[in-house]
């Protein structure tokens, strides 16, 4: 070979390589989703599994399961399994224990990636969705509620919320309390709902539409989203 030849098939091998990594981005964001995206997709998941469950037991799950003594002892997100197509891990886990007893708690590695925003840079246990606990809102507690109790519409009524780095383990029974919840979105201190995406947080209402309330929204609007039976109308905002 000469040293044209040489000269030649250097720069076709260089051409092929610099081909090859022009298209590689390409491919490789066929799939992306933007955070924002996919957390508003991972919302509208769990509350499609939700009304799955209600199509089951007729009602919502409770925010918990209490012990014998009333104390919060498992979580909604463990009956959502099988709904969740994850009925391998709902067996798994064990009901006459805590969520955080010696069996159970070696389940938190196996966290099902809906339960977390992608853009919550917190430890991979910790679940980034909540329900909302009060007695006025869709989770009163151990009890259930149906959406034949939504008496305010299940559209306007917000069935769950997120919160970003909540330090949540996802088998912990533990979620927003109402009050938490109306310090308003992403409130500079106490937990609450939150997000690491720009200007505001994802909710899913009862109706299975996941909506992006902005930081503006106002407390008593937001109260109006999470009491499903105040008996007074609020209207969704345009985006």
């Amino acid at each position: 070979m000469t040293r044209t030849d040489w000269i030649l098939s250097g720069v076709a091998v260089l051409l092929v390589v610099g081909l090859i990594v022009v298209l590689l981005p390409a491919t490789s964001c066929v799939h992306y989703l933007p955070p924002r995206t996919e957390c508003k997709n991972n919302l509208k998941q769990l509350a499609l599994a939700m009304h799955f469950y209600h199509d089951t037991y007729r009602s919502f799950p409770p925010a918990y399961v209490a012990d014998k003594n009333g104390r919060p002892m498992h979580s909604w997100r463990v009956l959502l399994l099988p709904f969740l197509d994850r009925p391998d891990l709902y067996k798994r886990y064990r009901f006459d224990e805590p969520w955080d007893g010696p069996h159970n708690r070696m389940l938190a590695a196996n966290m099902p990636s809906i339960f977390r925003c992608p853009a919550d840079p917190g430890p991979e246990t910790n679940t980034s969705y909540f329900v909302v606990v009060g007695p006025r809102t869709i989770f009163p507690g151990a009890a259930s509620v149906g959406i034949r109790d939504i008496s305010d519409g299940t559209t306007t009524t917000i069935l769950l919320a997120e919160a970003a780095e909540s330090g949540v383990n996802w088998l912990e029974p533990r979620d927003l309390t109402h009050e938490e919840a109306l310090r308003g979105i992403n409130a500079k201190t106490g937990f609450g709902v939150s997000s690491h995406h720009h200007g505001g947080a994802m909710v899913v209402f009862a109706d299975g539409h996941a909506q992006f309330l902005s930081d503006d929204t106002s407390v008593d609007k937001l109260r109006l989203f999470l009491e499903r039976n105040d008996g007074q109308t609020v209207t969704l905002p345009a985006y």
